[in-house]
């Protein structure tokens, strides 16, 4: 359902040589750059194209070398991963480099993207080459999980509401830790959990943790855990001194998570943790008590019974989605009842959002909220790849469809207005604006946006447009 690519041996040539040499800052490089804020444009040395943001914990010196976490959102959003980090990064010392050109679509600009922002960082700063990770979210996860796997650099992976590539799946005696993240309402959440088996089948040092939220990075807590969890890993690694009063909050903490989970009457959920910790604290000197406990759960029909409803979930998520992706799927080709398959999907996705948005079972409405979102994003990058091709009419048609899945979506109307514009049908485009516009939380975000966007380049002259988006025409 979401894009992914294959990794050229472009980038295999640059991650090795370079990851395996001992890496020299230049002299007084990092000096420009700010130490404990986030600096949201670091523009690449050798490509005045490519740019990614920045944290530098505010105890950086040169003279040391520091862990360092590569970042990759779908949409080249470089500092939100980098502000969620910030906090975590600044607590135990790693650097964090978001890329501001990375995004969902051809393999080829991410690629370029993963060497500007591995060669800039290693010119300008003293990096642990032991201790190297990529984290990603959606389609960036795959792309972190890729480069982890080609390039044989990487000491771990943080994976954000996806898994690998499809392409690439994980293998045995990968070399590196891998902790991932899914929201409850995730439509990818049944990938990630089954990624997680396929894991510990493998033997790979891994962790999962759920969050409350949807197709999204993990929250700031999150990122906490998963950083701390890195530095457990490189105490058991070798790579940085063991410190026993950290292993033991974080035992503590896991301990506190797991109870909860038991008051809670989440027997499954109680289990799950208590294994994960067992696994986590292994050599640590903590795993025993984990590991007695998760037993004991074993034993219980409550847990059997949680496991067993969890995999129903997913096979339902598929069973409501079925109809609707070969829809979707057939409305790709030009036919005779092109038409009809339109309606009908348009009215499945309808009835598909009435049923969430009057669901009262938690658990049912888990289950049709993913479903929906999933329907939604299969929609919504069709269209992408139709509006990369110059479909606009069929792109059209599936950002009007993932409109009707997520009336609410900007992105959604948005993209509307831009195929509208490119078709030609000037009334239609500023139509959809203003309904985007409407949705907008961000307006000034929005109001750069429409400054920008080329679709709408014939459309700033003209007066409708002016007086709807005055603000969009100030230089």
């Amino acid at each position: 359902m979401l894009k992914h690519f294959v990794l050229g041996a472009g980038l295999l040539a640059f991650c090795v040589p370079s990851m395996a040499q001992k890496n020299a800052p230049a002299e007084g490089s990092a000096q420009a750059l700010q130490a404990g804020v986030v600096v949201p444009k670091v523009v690449s040395s050798t490509n005045p194209e490519q740019s990614y943001a920045l944290y530098l914990p505010s105890k950086y010196a040169s003279n040391e070398r520091w862990p360092v976490v590569y970042a990759f959102d779908p949409a080249a959003r470089g500092s939100l991963p980098v502000e969620l980090m910030k906090e975590v990064a600044e607590r135990y010392g790693y650097i964090v480099a978001g890329s501001n050109n990375s995004k969902n679509g051809d393999w080829r600009p991410q690629v370029e993207a993963v060497q500007a922002i591995l060669q800039d960082t290693r010119s300008r700063l003293s990096i642990d080459e032991r201790r190297v990770y990529f984290a990603g979210f959606s389609g960036g996860a795959r792309l972190a999980a890729s480069v982890a796997q080609r390039c044989k650099c990487a000491a771990g992976v943080l994976l954000s509401g996806a898994g690998f590539a499809p392409n690439s799946p994980p293998v045995a005696d990968a070399g590196f830790a891998v902790f991932e993240t899914v929201g409850t309402f995730d439509f990818n959440y049944g990938e990630v959990v089954t990624l997680d088996g396929k894991l510990d089948a493998l033997r790979y040092e891994h962790a999962l943790r759920r969050f409350d939220g949807p197709h999204q990075w993990a929250p700031e807590a999150v990122m906490n855990e998963a950083l701390a969890w890195f530095k457990l890993m490189a105490m058991k690694s070798g790579f940085e001194e063991r410190d026993t009063a950290f292993i033991k909050a974080q035992a503590a903490e896991s301990e506190k998570r797991a109870k909860t989970l038991e008051s809670d009457g989440n027997p499954y959920g109680a289990w799950s943790e208590y294994r994960q910790a067992a696994k986590t604290f292994d050599n640590l000197g903590e795993a025993s008590a984990f590991r007695e406990r998760a037993v004991a759960l074993e034993k219980e029909k409550a847990v059997r019974d949680g496991a067993k409803r969890e995999q129903q979930e997913f096979e339902e998520q598929a069973r409501l989605t079925e109809e609707i992706s070969q829809g979707l799927a057939s409305l790709r080709q030009d036919s005779s009842n092109r038409a009809d398959i339109h309606n009908t999907v348009e009215q499945q996705i309808v009835d598909l959002r009435n049923r969430t948005e009057h669901e009262k079972r938690a658990e049912k409405l888990r289950v049709l909220r993913r479903a929906l979102a999933g329907v939604f994003i299969e929609a919504m990058e069709t269209g992408n790849r139709l509006l990369d091709t110059k479909d606009y009419s069929h792109a059209r048609t599936y950002f009007e469809l993932g409109a009707d899945a997520d009336p609410d979506s900007l992105w959604a109307l948005s993209n509307v207005a831009v195929a509208l514009a490119l078709e030609g049908d000037r009334k239609g485009a500023l139509e959809s604006l203003r309904r985007a516009k409407a949705k907008s939380k961000d307006p000034a975000t929005f109001s750069a946006w429409l400054k920008d966007e080329p679709a709408f380049a014939k459309l700033r002259d003209t007066p409708d447009f002016r007086a709807l988006f005055p603000t969009a025409l100030q230089p």
